[in-house]
């Protein structure tokens, strides 16, 4: 599961066409599902994208949304702070936030097991990327052992 926070213009739905492509679905056929509320997408594993931002907490539980946390299917939910305390105990935290030149901040961070192997995996991914421009402008920090700033 990704927890998607930042504010209205981050480039959350953004980060989810980059999530469908590598996951080979139609990242064109992305947009945000604000009034549907959840979109699903085919690719080598099912994407679930869901947007929380006009929920009340009592409408969350009649969303269905714990049905697609299986274990074989990947679910990015926006403002995932809306869930509060029922957002479940494994999942990758991903914190964007606008920084100069239409440029954003991504601040990853892992809860649980599966979570932890994906941000090791990122990590070691990014790592053994050849330098280009766009790489050289990418920063990777880890203040905590558990953290990546993108």
């Amino acid at each position: 599961m990704v927890a998607l926070f930042g504010e209205l213009g981050t480039g959350k739905t953004s980060l989810v066409r980059g999530i469908a492509e590598g996951l080979l679905a139609e990242p064109a056929a992305v947009s945000s599902p604000t009034f549907a509320l959840i979109h699903e997408y085919r690719g080598r594993l099912r994407l679930i994208h869901t947007d929380l931002y006009r929920l009340t907490a009592a409408q969350l539980e009649d969303t269905g949304l714990d049905d697609f946390l299986d274990g074989h299917t990947v679910t990015a939910i926006e403002w995932a702070d809306r869930w509060g305390a029922g957002l479940p105990p494994d999942r990758l935290e991903i914190h964007l936030s606008h920084r100069p030149a239409a440029t954003r901040r991504a601040i990853l961070s892992a809860s649980g097991p599966s979570a932890f192997r994906l941000l090791a995996s990122l990590r070691t991914n990014l790592s053994k990327r050849r330098p280009t421009r766009a790489s050289r402008q990418t920063r990777v920090q880890l203040p905590h052992s558990r953290r990546a700033a993108f």
